[in-house]
């Protein structure tokens, strides 16, 4: 299924199944699509699973690859208050969701998310996103390492330009909040519960210090890779449904 109306380009391509419950809005991260979500069974409950820009069947702009950019394209889909859930990158651009269109968005699911980045990584940004312009998605292969079938195949039909820009949105643009002052600044305009799943012990302990929803709960499976969710979809199922955003 394919929605139109979006702001800044025709359509983005966009599955939903289930029928059931307040929907859930389940948004890949970067190189990804709305396959990864595929696995995970919510019981029935509506799900929305779009392609993000210049992500799998969506259109390929030159520009516009902001997470607010890529949010606002998600707006026309969405005719109630979703649950958001964001992977990686996709935790950026619920989260600008919530931030921007707050009526929209009654919680917020991040997973890995790609925010946050400490003084060690934010060193290494700027040669990332050099290899990321000059070699494309084999400078995405180096940085993220092995990964499982699926989503190697999902990253290797991204366009280079397409990863190299996302990665600058998330960064380096004006407005990035992916490094961690910047995180701190943005992340504290969250107005609604946020369950955050992280596999990294320090991650989870800065964003479960951050002032947020007294609803708001921090986990942390520090046994699992980045794509917790894919790895662990029952289990990952089953906190999501039990915490009830």
């Amino acid at each position: 299924m394919s929605n139109s109306g979006l702001s800044s380009i025709s359509e983005v391509h966009v599955e939903t199944w289930g029928r059931g419950g307040p929907p859930l809005l389940l948004v890949h991260g970067w190189g990804g699509d709305h396959r990864l979500w595929r696995a995970l069974d919510f019981g029935g409950r509506r799900v929305i699973a779009p392609d993000l820009r210049g992500h799998g069947r969506s259109p390929v702009p030159a520009t516009g690859y902001r997470p607010v950019d890529l949010a606002r394209d998600l707006v026309p889909l969405l005719d109630e208050p979703v649950l958001a859930v964001g992977h990686s990158m996709g935790a950026q651009v619920v989260t600008a969701l919530a931030v921007e269109h707050p009526e929209l968005v009654s919680g917020l699911v991040v997973v890995a998310p790609a925010y946050g980045a400490d003084e060690e990584e934010e060193r290494l940004i700027p040669g990332r996103l050099a290899a990321l312009r000059a070699d494309g998605v084999a400078a995405a292969l180096r940085q993220l390492g092995p990964l499982p079938a699926p989503i190697t195949g999902q990253l290797l039909a991204t366009p280079g330009h397409v990863l190299a820009e996302c990665y600058a949105g998330m960064y380096t643009v004006p407005g990035a909040f992916g490094v961690r002052r910047e995180s701190e600044r943005y992340l504290a305009r969250r107005a609604c519960p946020v369950l955050a799943v992280h596999n990294v012990p320090e991650a989870a302990r800065w964003e479960a210090g951050l002032p947020g929803h007294p609803r708001s709960r921090t986990v942390v499976w520090p046994e699992t890779g980045h794509f917790l969710h894919v790895e662990r979809p029952a289990e990952f199922v089953e906190l999501v449904a039990g915490w009830g955003g």
